[in-house]
């Protein structure tokens, strides 16, 4: 028997992968599917123009070909147009953009390329649990960085600053921020860059939901200084609809480009070519795009915290991104318990706050990747199930 290297102690499958599992499990136990509220997986199609481009290129002479490593010429110049459109930012497309399969596997490029074993990695808690993981994959140390509710789940920058930070090299941040939904605003970027300068860190700032229930999009491209001191993964996933296309990007200044591509270039060879293509398309649509997006997501959003309400949780309604964070109000009660409870007694997944560390445990995520009618048949399951111990009602519900 051969044993795994040892970098994979303590490290376990993803946890979605074996929540949906369990559901899986469930749905083929002859009772009512489960309603899965849980996971971020937008279920709205890209616009067709879209799907159309890549069709027509996949019939392309050079379509299967091997394509570059930093992405088509096209691709890259669309991404850039893309950061002055919505940002006012410039980003030569030659020198600062690079583009991925996915934004995921720029947390591991960032992480792989610039930690060496001991280096240490300010993680947000609660955060996206990949920004740990992928730390402790390539020898690193992430060390917790509460997100503080009172400060609208930002970290608190005067007390990380007495800390020893030494050792530490890069910080993640995500704003809109996932799970919360916490906005970020100029403020706090020029004086996260300013932390980030005086104690020699790398920004990492990972930005998939941009414009998602947000009208004030923000690159941290926009603070002074960010050009030096930071770096941003975007991604088509959830602003676009693409998340199975795996499309992003990461920019930044030359030096830490080049060096993300050293170590990308001996990992994949290069992207479909006609998903770049569709992908210049999709970065060109305008402004009724996003807005046509909110507007549905909008009327899920209040679907959702109809079932927070419903649970007596309490939430934050100027939320931004694609899922609803609801706090628990009862002292005798958790997120993974409760969590737990919905999925055996109403059969409706919810998100339990601790998956994305101890910051959450007190606190449910819901997805707004789940069409209206879903959110009702949920709701009405909390209430005729959950709250009732009566067999028929579970009778009712397993015949739905």
């Amino acid at each position: 028997m051969i044993r795994p290297a040892h970098r994979l102690n303590g490290i376990t499958s993803y946890y979605f992968a074996r929540k949906l599992a369990e559901i899986d499990r469930m749905n083929n136990d002859g009772q009512a599917s489960v309603i899965n509220l849980g996971i971020g997986s937008p279920d709205l199609p890209p616009h067709p123009s879209v799907t159309e481009t890549l069709n027509m290129s996949s019939v392309g002479k050079d379509a299967h070909k091997y394509q570059p490593y930093k992405g088509t010429p096209e691709l890259r110049n669309a991404f850039s147009q893309w950061y002055f459109r919505h940002f006012g930012v410039k980003m030569d497309p030659n020198e600062q953009i690079l583009p991925l399969i996915g934004s995921k596997e720029g947390v591991m490029h960032i992480s792989m390329t610039f930690l060496d074993p001991g280096d240490e990695v300010l993680v947000p808690d609660p955060g996206y649990p990949s920004y740990s993981v992928c730390t402790r994959l390539a020898g690193g140390i992430p060390v917790t960085m509460p997100l503080m509710e009172n400060l609208g789940w930002k970290p608190d920058l005067k007390a990380l600053a007495k800390h020893d930070l030494s050792r530490v090299k890069l910080m993640w941040v995500n704003y809109p921020n996932m799970p919360t939904g916490a906005r970020a605003d100029h403020d706090f970027f020029n004086d996260l860059v300013a932390f980030a300068a005086e104690n020699n860190i790398l920004i990492c700032h990972d930005n998939p939901y941009a414009f998602l229930l947000t009208d004030e999009p923000i690159s941290i491209f926009n603070a002074e200084g960010a050009d030096k001191q930071a770096l941003e993964l975007t991604s088509l996933s959830k602003c676009y609809n693409m998340a199975g296309w795996r499309v992003g990007a990461i920019a930044g200044q030359k030096s830490y480009i080049d060096a993300v591509m050293t170590f990308k270039s001996n990992m994949d060879s290069g992207m479909f070519r006609p998903v770049q293509d569709a992908a210049v398309v999709a970065l060109g649509l305008g402004d009724d795009w996003i807005r046509n997006l909110n507007s549905t997501y909008s009327h899920r959003k209040e679907a959702a915290m109809a079932i927070f309400d419903e649970l007596g949780l309490t939430c934050d309604p100027n939320g931004a991104g694609i899922f609803v964070w609801g706090k628990i109000t009862d002292p005798q009660e958790d997120g993974e318990s409760l969590s737990e409870r919905l999925l055996h007694s109403s059969r409706v997944f919810i998100t339990p706050g601790h998956v994305f560390g101890s910051m959450g445990e007190r606190y449910l995520r819901i997805s707004l990747c789940s069409p209206v009618a879903d959110m009702e048949a949920a709701l009405y399951r909390i209430r005729t199930g959950f709250r009732s111990k009566d067999p028929m009602v579970s009778d009712i519900i397993s015949k739905e």
